[in-house]
């Protein structure tokens, strides 16, 4: 996963951009949980742990501004 100091570095549009590919991702292994076809559920919740630290950031970022 991405680490922290690497997602300050991307601007707004990235980091929204970012936002909507982890999203999707998470749909996409969600649905092959329920078909139990998700090789690592431990991967999951790495996903959703990135997609708290890049809405982190676009909160931050919104603050600022």
């Amino acid at each position: 996963m991405t680490k922290i100091s690497e997602l300050r570095d991307l601007g707004l549009e990235a980091l929204q951009q970012r936002e909507r590919d982890i999203e999707d991702e998470i749909f996409q292994m969600r649905i092959k949980k329920s078909m139990q076809q998700l090789d690592s559920p431990v991967r999951l919740r790495e996903v959703r742990r990135g997609l708290a630290r890049v809405k982190t950031l676009l909160r931050e970022q919104e603050e600022q501004a």
